[in-house]
């Protein structure tokens, strides 16, 4: 068999692994080659080797890329594939966001064992999630509930949730589709009650900007509605400068020449919600307009609230 084209860098969590493999596929066929030649190679993350504690406590973002744009830069991977939602807003000045592929479900799914939905939750019901947006939405809906912290991959959060150790907990529905768990969904989260996390169900093809091969080997990948709703979503972040110190939602959905934008943020304990909604039409140049609107909503939100959205890790 003829060598090796491609080396992709991913986490090797099962669902990393997963949406990698489905991606692999699509990049082999695109290039009429056989995924063989397409070699996926593991890195461990500092973010996957931290279980017990929440990612706010060590960096945030950053720790499920970093190991993975250290391997690009060093030429030991070609290609690192990513959720976008886990993609600081700046990226290496030698790395770029090479491909958007078609964007699964963004929102959220409700998962308990004894309930349909969030507002079906018993007063001092628990809520298990390690993520700060998750925490800040749930009390913000139902101060009455308590928030535990509930970290893990996909299957050991579950586990978790059937141990009794939280009543019920949020996952994206992407995840759980690319598992072949959707069905493990009690209910989809409407994003006009709890926006999602930005990028969530996008994916982020990351590549050396000056590595031209594999660039050419991602063209006519790209779903130009996935990009500019992602770059609306990122811009949103930026003007917040949004990391895992900040409860931030945001989703943005491109329906022909025309995008409509929820976007939030919040306190930590959910006292207080800033909130945007808003939809313009696109011009020629649809990203342009995307980021313009996603940066303009999250400066107005960042002016009104000021420093009351970032948790205090001191």
């Amino acid at each position: 068999m003829a060598g090796i084209l491609l080396r992709i860098g991913a986490r090797g969590s099962k669902l990393s692994l997963a949406q990698t493999q489905l991606t692999r596929a699509r990049i082999a066929q695109h290039m009429g080659v056989d995924t063989e030649r397409l070699d996926i190679v593991t890195i461990v993350t500092s973010g996957d080797s931290i279980q017990d504690r929440r990612l706010i406590e060590f960096g945030g973002k950053g720790l499920f890329t970093k190991e993975l744009d250290e391997a690009l830069l060093e030429g030991r991977i070609d290609l690192a594939i990513h959720s976008l939602k886990d993609l600081p807003t700046r990226l290496p000045s030698e790395l770029i966001l090479a491909c958007v592929p078609e964007r699964e479900d963004p929102r959220d799914a409700f998962v308990s064992l004894q309930a349909r939905s969030l507002s079906d939750l018993p007063s001092g019901a628990n809520v298990g999630t390690a993520s700060l947006r998750r925490q800040a939405q749930v009390l913000f809906a139902r101060p009455d509930l308590g928030v535990v912290t509930l970290r893990g991959n996909v299957d050991t959060r579950l586990r978790k949730l059937e141990a009794g150790e939280a009543d019920a907990t949020f996952l994206a529905i992407a995840g759980l589709k690319r598992l072949g768990l959707a069905a493990r969904a009690a209910s989809l989260v409407d994003p006009h009650d709890m926006a999602p996390a930005a990028c969530q169900g996008a994916l982020a093809l990351t590549a050396r900007n000056d590595d031209t091969a594999t660039l050419a080997s991602l063209e006519g990948l790209e779903s130009a509605d996935a990009r500019v709703e992602i770059e609306a979503e990122r811009a949103f972040l930026g003007a917040l400068d949004g990391s895992c110190r900040t409860a931030i939602g945001a989703l943005a959905r491109k329906h022909a020449h025309a995008l409509s934008f929820i976007g939030e943020a919040l306190t930590p304990d959910g006292s207080a919600r800033w909130r945007r909604v808003e939809t313009i039409s696109l011009g020629p140049d649809a990203c342009a307009d995307a980021r313009a609107l996603g940066d303009r909503l999250g400066r107005e939100i960042r002016a009104e609230a000021g420093d009351a959205l970032v948790m205090d890790t001191s």
